[in-house]
């Protein structure tokens, strides 16, 4: 295959990965919506507010623990697939770090039951609820690693659609009134977990088959180019991934994925500490504006889950123009989202935060805008970010996520004389995502030299 042609099929391959992903997750994010339409009209308001703080609660602490492994899993593989490494330790230090963050979390949580209890409105089976749904995600973005490395998108798709329809069944049987009750919505929050794994036998099997059967990759469309690369160079020398370097990378990601957590909450938090007996309200307000920031990370998850692998694997071969090119199309793609979202809020967006969330509240159309700016902003940088990782830069990324994300906190905690605080929040916002995206891309820019032992 000539050389153009290779580069055309890698962003090709690029692109059907991320559309799949993208579409796969979209329809789950569909019907996680569901679920908690669903939950809001079968129970209270209090028991519903006690369905979304676990939920919250979920999703945060995943986020930061897990995706550290799984943003490692899908580089690893990637690269060691590349090189043509063959073995196995790669996945037993994955498993080991994963197992070590879970038990870190499950001494926390008994340590701490108490204050998480009374914060889960005082239930305890909404304790035990967070306890085994996190415990339970550290198998699932373990094998969303695992499967993001193999390139396996399909089943990646499948494992987040089955651990959403499995959730929304638990709030469905409560809605028709088969079962009843806050707890029984809540359960299916750690039974996803558990059912999304019905995907991994799927994966294991087409592994053992490929393991059985070397000849079977020559028929396997995602590894032609490989292939073709790897038959003009010479073999590479198997070097053992040894937990020093598996956890030097997670612990530079687990950073990062706090550093993330830092701007989307420091905004409500610090005005709630800060207004005194209105900081609740205003809190919730701040909350509501920057969540037009946080809703379009879930679906871009799905982007990054394909960036990495597929970016990972045109880095460690030198493959520099499909690089760029693949990165300048991501960018781009987030360019026109990001414009659309700002229009669409430019024109509606006081009306439509009426309609999503109701209240007095009064939404500041220009508010609204910087926002949305800012989101595209951040979700670029989130690309560089991929780009950096998959050059093996990750710890020169956590750098700028810290330092942007002190810079963020520190801005927030200046009595600059701002009366509106939430205009503060939105200008923040915006400084802190150009600021990490100048620092990302910069980095991105930088020339580099793949080694072997990362």
């Amino acid at each position: 295959m000539a050389p153009s042609a290779q580069s055309d099929e890698r962003v090709k391959s690029y692109g059907r990965g991320a559309a799949i992903l993208s579409v796969g997750i979209g329809v789950t994010g569909l019907v996680t919506y569901a679920y908690f339409a669903l939950a809001s009209h079968s129970l209270s308001a209090h028991d519903y507010g006690g369905i979304t703080l676990l939920w919250s609660s979920i999703f945060i602490i995943v986020s930061v623990l897990y995706r550290p492994v799984e943003q490692m899993l899908s580089r690893t593989i990637s690269d060691r697939d590349v090189r043509g490494q063959s073995g196995n330790e790669h996945l037993r230090v994955a498993v080991t770090i994963q197992l070590v963050l879970a038990a870190v979390f499950l001494v926390a949580a008994l340590l701490l039951r108490t204050p998480l209890q009374n914060m889960l409105n005082h239930s305890a089976t909404l304790y035990w609820v967070l306890v085994g749904a996190v415990l339970g995600y550290a198998a699932s973005y373990f094998a969303r690693g695992f499967l993001a490395g193999h390139r396996r998108f399909g089943l990646y798709g499948g494992l987040v659609f089955m651990e959403a329809i499995s959730r929304f069944m638990f709030a469905f049987v409560v809605a028709v009134g088969i079962a009843s009750g806050q707890s029984v919505i809540a359960l299916g929050m750690v039974a996803a977990p558990l059912f999304s794994l019905s995907v991994v036998p799927w994966a294991l099997r087409r592994s053992l088959k490929r393991s059985a059967d070397p000849d079977s990759r020559d028929t396997d469309s995602h590894y032609v180019a490989e292939l073709d690369a790897a038959s003009s160079s010479e073999p590479t020398e198997d070097v053992e991934f040894t937990l020093s370097h598996g956890t030097g990378f997670a612990a530079a990601v687990l950073l990062i994925m706090i550093s993330e957590q830092t701007f989307l909450n420091a905004g409500p938090l610090l005005v709630k500490a800060t207004e005194g007996a209105a900081g609740s309200a205003v809190a919730g307000f701040v909350f509501n504006v920057l969540l037009i920031a946080r809703a379009p990370l879930q679906l871009f998850q799905a982007i990054q889950t394909s960036i990495l692998p597929s970016l990972t694997r045109m880095a460690v071969g030198g493959e520099e123009d499909p690089f760029r090119r693949s990165v300048r199309l991501t960018l781009s793609a987030v360019a026109v989202f990001a414009a659309c979202v700002a229009l669409a809020f430019l024109v509606l967006g006081p009306w439509l935060m009426h309609v999503l969330f109701g209240g007095s509240h009064h939404y500041a159309r220009g508010g609204l805008v910087i926002v949305a700016v800012g989101m595209g902003v951040y979700l670029s940088a989130a690309t560089l970010n991929q780009a950096a990782l998959a050059q093996a830069r990750a710890r020169q990324a956590a750098i700028a996520w810290v330092c942007t994300a002190l810079a963020f906190v520190a801005y927030l905690a200046i009595p600059w004389g701002f009366n509106d605080k939430v205009l503060q929040v939105e200008l923040g916002y915006l400084g802190a995502a150009t600021l990490l995206c100048t620092l990302l891309y910069l980095l991105y820019r930088r020339p580099v030299e793949i080694r072997a032992d990362n």
